[in-house]
């Protein structure tokens, strides 16, 4: 008799606490890196907002402002004003770390420029996942409460217009990083032993993005073997 496989609500419940549990690590995992690196200055001696100044500049940018944002981490940039923002503890800093980070976000201003296609791509659906996270739970709860399968499943529907937001983060920033690592060496910013320790910081801030697509698509299957506990009840 051959094995069936049967994916259950607990299963996915499962996947969603071992989700939550990676994203903690990863998270951690960016702030120790950060840290260390922190207290290790580049030997260019460039802060970081000159270094993101020069990354863009080395492939034609010359229309994005750079500016200072507040909080730990909160760097990032804004295709809509180009704008690109660094946060207290790297604007001013000449550590690797913060010129790993800032070339990072100076990766997407290029690929904004240059009209890179996973970023157009998640740029464009922005207004979709927006309405999509605030009206999927509340569209899936009416669908429950009025035992209709096929609203329910429109709730889950909107909600994996996130999970597809998630999905396409992770090439945009891979990308992102590899630009940054390739103009931190080209620009003189790094020397050849000081860039595998920004790749490091890099890295660990991509595990974050890997651990959020994976929730969100736990999350995912969990609304839809909730949806379908609803509708095997009713058959």
């Amino acid at each position: 008799m051959p094995y069936e496989f049967h994916f259950t609500y607990y299963d996915a419940m499962l996947l969603v606490i071992v989700a939550a549990v990676l994203g903690m690590i990863a998270q951690g995992a960016v702030q120790s890196t950060f840290r260390k690196f922190s207290r290790v200055a580049a030997q260019s001696g460039v802060t970081a907002a000159q270094a993101a100044q020069m990354v863009m500049n080395s492939q034609g940018v010359y229309d994005v402002a750079i500016g200072r944002v507040r909080g730990n981490l909160t760097d990032h940039y804004n295709p809509k004003n180009k704008t690109l923002q660094l946060s207290e503890s790297v604007f001013d800093s000449n550590s690797i770390a913060a010129l790993g980070v800032a070339a990072h976000e100076a990766g997407h201003a290029i690929q904004h420029a240059q009209g890179y296609a996973p970023l157009m791509l998640r740029n464009s659906i922005v207004p979709l996942v927006n309405f999509g996270s605030r009206a999927s739970v509340p569209l899936l709860l009416v669908g429950l409460f009025l035992n209709s399968y096929y609203v329910a499943l429109a709730g889950v529907a909107l909600y994996a217009l996130a999970v597809a937001f998630q999905i396409i983060t992770l090439p945009v920033e891979l990308n992102a990083s590899n630009r940054a690592m390739k103009a931190l060496s080209s620009c003189g910013l790094l020397t050849q032993e000081e860039a595998p320790k920004a790749r490091k910081v890099l890295s660990a801030a991509a595990s974050t993005y890997l651990a959020a697509a994976f929730a969100a698509v736990a999350q995912l299957l969990r609304l839809l073997t909730i949806v379908g506990r609803g509708r095997n009840s009713r058959d």
